[in-house]
């Protein structure tokens, strides 16, 4: 078995065929094939199917990898069907790193594979936030988001892969604050950014707006650069190394010239992506805001206002498995005076947002949301929290399909709300 530290990481490994195969050779060398990954898999308990476990993928891959088997296209389904939540990885009592094996599977097959509209249609957006921004807004214009949803609307999207992005539209904050720069509220402590992300930017604009004032009642000097825009976590996970560099880059020169060491991220999905190869080799350090806040010495300076009812709390994949850090959050709601905390089950799970993974995969997506929306209205509850905006986007939208009029709200937007100062 190949030793864990004597493998190069991903972001590290050449671009060439024979490089990428011996890599995923290595990487599934260190699998003993003990299947004590497949119940902690999404998308295995959904099928009971072996090739949509990690087992079965890791397998698949090394036949790839291998020559022995060719990349059909029920081979790839069954490898592009995977989450990466890595609750695998988290469970597995060999270390297999699996998130760099299925990168790198997919960065492989990436390099024979041409983009379906979909994808360029994604790309070309997440590469510019300002007509990502305008497109979310308009679509969300009440008369346009109607038709946008309506049979004929649907009919007219289908050929083009788009009916499911139309059905899934982020319901955007009320209140859309600006976000600039800002000075701290009490005697300056220091000084950290925001990152924003693109989809984030909108979607998430009240979180955002929580941060920053969270962060100057606790005396932060908070930098918003200007230039930001993607991760570019999207185009990894399908594969694209060189579209995500060419994503980040903006985003990375941005930190980067505003002088800042310290940077803060309020969407669990882009943290990863962000200290691992964002910001990697620069003096940046990446902290995720939850965990920041709670291990902040003056957190409990900060008074909070009572809020009756009870929350169900939705802890992400990224959150417990990448950040790990998703007890954070509860110590930090539990902040509010008279609020109860109430966790859904199983925990963590995938809900089936992961990304784009939602739009490209319906089928299991809706079956793990499904899963979810049941755990969650089982509580009886007067808010749904999450902390991701994947996450957040797709429970909605689900909350919203089944009729239910409860709140989703991102843990540090209710912290924000509930602030007395």
């Amino acid at each position: 078995m190949t030793p864990a530290t004597a493998l190069p990481t991903l972001s590290t490994l050449t671009n060439t065929d024979v490089a990428m195969r011996a890599h995923i050779a290595a990487l599934a060398d260190q699998c003993v094939k003990c299947g004590v990954c497949q119940p902690a898999c999404p998308t295995y308990r959904v099928g009971r199917n072996e090739a949509e476990s990690p087992r079965g993928r890791i397998a698949l891959a090394q036949a790839l990898a291998s020559g022995q088997l060719a990349p059909t296209l029920t081979l790839i389904t069954h490898l592009d069907q995977c989450l990466a939540c890595m609750s695998c990885e988290r469970v597995c009592p060999s270390q297999v790193r699996y998130g760099q094996l299925i990168m790198t599977t997919r960065r492989l097959l990436h390099e024979s594979r041409r983009p379906t509209l979909r994808e360029r249609a994604m790309g070309a957006l997440m590469a510019r936030p300002h007509l990502l921004r305008t497109g979310l807004r308009l679509a969300n214009l009440p008369g346009l988001r109607t038709w946008i949803r309506s049979a004929i609307a649907q009919k007219i999207l289908q050929p083009f892969g788009l009916d499911r992005i139309a059905r899934e539209l982020p319901y955007l904050p009320q209140v859309m604050p600006l976000l600039r720069s800002g000075k701290p509220t009490v005697a300056p402590r220091g000084r950290v950014a925001l990152f924003l992300g693109c989809i984030a930017a909108t979607v998430d604009r009240d979180v955002q707006a929580g941060a920053l004032r969270l962060l100057q009642a606790l005396g932060y000097d908070v930098v918003v650069p200007r230039g930001q825009g993607c991760c570019g976590g999207l185009a990894v996970h399908a594969g694209d190394m060189r579209g995500a560099a060419a994503l980040a880059l903006p985003t990375r020169r941005a930190f980067v010239e505003s002088g800042v060491e310290t940077v803060l991220v309020s969407a669990s999905g882009c943290f990863g992506n962000l200290r691992d190869r964002t910001f990697a080799g620069t003096a940046i350090h990446v902290r995720e805001i939850h965990e920041f806040l709670a291990h902040d010495e003056h957190i409990g300076d900060l008074k909070f206002l009572p809020l009756t009812g009870r929350a169900a709390l939705h802890t992400p994949c990224t959150q417990a498995n990448i950040v790990r850090a998703g007890d954070a959050i509860q110590r930090l709601l539990a902040r509010i005076p008279q609020l109860e905390i109430a966790a859904l089950p199983e925990e963590p799970r995938c809900c089936g947002a992961a990304g784009d993974y939602f739009l490209q995969h319906a089928d299991i997506a809706d079956a793990l949301r499904a899963e979810k929306l049941d755990q969650a209205l089982a509580l009886a509850p007067d808010l749904f929290v999450t902390s991701n905006v994947g996450c957040r986007i797709f429970l909605d939208n689900g909350l919203h399909q089944r009729g239910r009029g409860i709140p989703t709200i991102h843990p540090i937007a209710l912290l924000a709300q509930q602030l007395d100062n």
